[in-house]
């Protein structure tokens, strides 16, 4: 009989054991892999592998956002509950969601909107240094990039990883070929949970970083 009841870093461990063993022949080098590694834990879905997209800044500035505490902002509540309070508590970072602010919501139905924009709107003064993490809404997504385009916002990353059928794909195309730090996968791929995940592998990193130093 096969042994279920596994301690959870044993069956993390030999999740990645079998991811590396599956994974398609690529080119990602270690750090970089151990992102997309986590994406492809997260979601049982190889395709990352090859859709993935990192800005060649993107993980430093990632791991120096998070170094330094930085405000790591989401667009949904799952999202924001799927990043790791305990990986990110040495460093300080506050995770926050402004998607049920009743301000938002406010902005929102003024603008004729959605609340994802609007979110993004409302955390424009605090954007400096940040990561924003988008999971689900290519609206926010693409409010970002006109804000970053324009110079009016200048995050330290950008997680834009929404899900679905309408300008999520457009969405994550516009930014991957932006010289703004990213990562994003194309294609309709993503979501809350992978999103998330990008963060837990950043702070893992971080966190292995310290430990050698």
């Amino acid at each position: 009989m096969t042994s279920w009841n596994l301690p959870p870093q044993e069956i993390e461990d030999r999740s990645f054991a079998i991811i590396d063993g599956e994974a398609p022949a690529h080119s990602w080098p270690p750090e970089a892999w151990s992102i997309v590694r986590r994406m492809i834990h997260t979601t049982a879905d190889f395709d990352y592998v090859q859709s993935v997209r990192m800005h060649p800044q993107a993980l430093e500035r990632g791991r120096r956002a998070i170094a330094s505490g930085a405000h790591i902002f989401t667009d949904t509540a799952m999202a924001k509950a799927g990043v790791s309070a305990r990986r990110l508590a040495p460093f300080g970072c506050r995770v926050e969601c402004l998607m049920a602010d009743a301000g938002v919501a406010a902005a929102a139905r003024e603008g004729h909107t959605t609340r994802a924009y609007a979110a993004v709107e409302a955390a424009l003064d605090r954007l400096e240094g940040a990561i924003y993490v988008v999971g689900n809404a290519p609206t926010a997504l693409w409010r970002l990039l006109e804000l970053m385009d324009a110079g009016r916002a200048r995050p330290a990353l950008v997680v834009g990883l929404p899900v679905g059928f309408v300008n999520a794909a457009e969405s994550k195309a516009a930014l991957a070929a932006s010289d703004h730090p990213h990562i994003t996968a194309l294609g309709r791929k993503g979501g809350s949970a992978v999103a998330a995940s990008v963060i837990n592998a950043l702070a893992d990193l971080c966190a292995q970083g310290e430990n050698h130093a």
